[in-house]
């Protein structure tokens, strides 16, 4: 079978089990390789042991450097029972890696980051149970609409063009690594989402790949906003052009605090939702005490309203709490989305037109 026909494929059995099942994706990649307490040898391994800078926290340089934790991370999300697993390429723009002075390897993180995820969910795939792979593309460490000096509201360390460039390389490495989707995860500011909307439409354009997009915003506290200002009404709004797979929330909330966020998004979005909550908040010493099963209260009762089509775990999640959000989805019909004009009419971009 041709890649063509094989990513066609794949994407028409992911298509399917969004219409019969809430899918599961996977939990944080972040946390699973904290529990390694990993050294600076780990990261540098022996292709950059004479590297210039500390390269220690730079989690995305692992696919090179320590595939064997990624293929870990990949087969224990997946055993747990994730539909959908990342790749660990969250930081793997050229715009982040600037940091580690490692500009030149982020394609390389992505092509392979990629073959990892793909070659995990492969080995366990079956008929009745497909499994996915996402590429996984961050907010990068720069903002286009905010500034980074309090003093000058005017200044930027990044532009438009900048990002969609960043935004374009890592796009086709995952692509050509083999993903089935993108989620574009995390976003602060949506001038930056625009950027990798606007390279993902252009890569497709030059590619014909036209791989699907899950876009996932983050809402940072009780302000209802996202760090760039707008509500989930409001971002929604702004990124429903890029017509969506699926539009959700992620990450800095508990499942307490995020549900209003889902619920927003459930009740105007004409497309599938997804929620990836943290384990809740960091206590005083960083760590998350959402347990799994203590999640799952929360989960259910989501589920159960008829809020999702995708639940996953950000920031403190676990193979366990995976594991305990796939028995809370199972037999559970997923979220119906909203017919395109009521979800305009609710959205307050046309008034709604009522029969009679």
């Amino acid at each position: 079978m041709s890649d063509s026909s094989s990513r066609d494929s794949r994407f028409n059995a992911l298509k399917t089990a969004l219409e019969q099942r809430v899918l599961v994706l996977d939990g944080a990649a972040g946390t699973f390789i904290q529990n390694y307490k990993l050294t600076e040898e780990d990261f540098r391994g022996d292709c950059f042991k004479d590297w210039q800078k500390e390269l220690r926290g730079n989690n995305d340089l692992l696919q090179l450097t320590r595939p064997d934790i990624i293929r870990d991370m990949h087969r224990a999300y997946l055993e747990a029972g994730a539909d959908i697993i990342e790749t660990n390429t969250f930081s793997s723009t050229t715009i982040a890696q600037a940091d580690y002075a490692m500009e030149d390897i982020a394609r390389d993180m992505n092509f392979e980051g990629a073959k990892l995820a793909r070659a995990a969910a492969d080995e366990v795939a079956t008929q009745e149970k497909p499994r996915f792979v996402a590429g996984a593309i961050g907010p990068t460490n720069r903002a286009a609409s905010l500034s980074p000096d309090v003093n000058d509201p005017g200044a930027r360390n990044v532009d438009f063009d900048e990002l969609k460039t960043a935004y374009r390389e890592q796009i086709d490495a995952l692509a050509e690594g083999g993903v089935d989707l993108f989620l574009l995860e995390t976003i602060t500011d949506t001038v930056n989402a625009k950027a990798a909307i606007f390279a993902l439409e252009e890569s497709n354009a030059e590619t014909g790949a036209n791989l699907p997009l899950i876009i996932s915003v983050m809402i940072p506290d009780q302000s209802g906003r996202t760090l760039s200002g707008q509500t989930p009404e409001a971002f929604w709004t702004s990124v429903r052009h890029a017509n969506p797979l699926a539009i959700g929330v992620n990450c800095s909330l508990g499942p307490d605090l995020m549900r209003p966020y889902v619920d927003e998004l459930s009740r105007i979005a004409d497309t599938y939702v997804s929620a990836y909550p943290n384990a809740g908040l960091p206590n005083t010493m960083g760590d998350y005490d959402e347990t799994p099963e203590s999640m799952s209260v929360h989960i259910s009762e989501w589920l159960e309203s008829g809020l999702l089509n995708i639940i996953g775990g950000c920031c403190g999640t676990t193979p366990a709490h995976i594991a305990a959000f796939a028995k809370a989805a199972t037999g559970v019909m997923p979220r119906k989305p909203a017919q395109p004009n009521i979800a305009l009419a609710l959205s307050g971009l046309e008034p709604m037109r009522l029969a009679g």
